[in-house]
């Protein structure tokens, strides 16, 4: 083996573990982008959970039923805040900020989000007969979590994923990303323990979540829990634009 040869095996090979340790020491950079505070003019709660304050926007205070929204990784949940109040009049609707989004505190991690979900689920279920829960992408496998641990109405999955783990090996095929990740929100392994009445809305060219993820998670659900609905010619972050979505939200609901 010559010497150049070497001296090229050692730089791929160096370069191959300079950008493990990036994915490692910097992967909740690539997977949570948090939304700084916006002005609006809905009430908005603050639960205390874990030494952190976790802002919750409310829409239609005081109803019977209630709805927990659950957004994606860049999500500023106070812009949807208007579409669901359009939707669901007869429901209180509570839109979640996640740790270190809008005027929540903290930072955003897996086991964090987990734990102010059912904390404010808990403390919200005090106020209502019932609580159905909504999860867009990034929220899709909190709800999923939070839904394998407590009592829901009924469960909203857009653009889900089987699990972080799976996607990302996907995105680096070439990193043991089991090993690798913090963060793994693994919903295809909590489905199980899911009893919620379930409806997935999926874009038939998601161009983030690869449909294979979205179908995995779909085929572990038993048939006479869930129902899917595709969204056709739209993406990722164009499903909400379609019609036919406010439609199936309203009447899944």
């Amino acid at each position: 083996m010559g010497r150049n040869v070497v001296i090229l095996m050692a730089l791929v090979i160096i370069i191959y573990l300079a950008v493990g340790v990036l994915l490692f020491i910097k992967q909740r950079d690539f997977l949570y982008f948090p939304t700084g505070k916006t002005g609006h003019t809905f009430d908005e709660i603050i639960f205390s959970n874990e030494g952190e304050s976790i802002s919750v926007i409310a829409v239609s205070l005081g109803m019977k039923k209630a709805i927990l929204y659950f957004g994606g990784n860049g999500e500023s949940v106070v812009f949807s805040a208007p579409d669901m109040a359009r939707l669901f009049p007869s429901h209180t609707v509570y839109l979640f900020n996640y740790r270190g989004y809008g005027s929540s505190s903290g930072k955003p991690e897996e086991r964090g989000l987990y734990s102010d979900a059912q904390h404010i689920y808990d403390q919200i279920k005090l106020r209502h007969d019932d609580i159905s829960i909504i999860g867009h992408s990034l929220g899709s496998g909190v709800v999923t979590f939070l839904a394998s641990e407590r009592d829901v109405g009924k469960l909203v999955l857009i653009t889900p994923f089987d699990s972080i783990k799976n996607v990302a090996q996907k995105k680096f095929w070439m990193y043991p990303m089991s090993l690798l990740l913090k963060d793994k929100f693994d919903s295809i392994g909590r489905v199980e323990r899911v009893k919620a009445q379930t409806l997935v809305i999926a874009a038939e060219n998601d161009e983030i979540i690869g449909r294979r993820h979205t179908e995995n998670l779909i085929r572990a659900f038993p048939a006479a829990q869930i129902k899917v609905e595709i969204i056709k010619n739209a993406g990722h972050n164009t499903l909400s634009a379609d019609k036919r979505y406010s439609l199936l939200l309203r009447e899944f609901i």
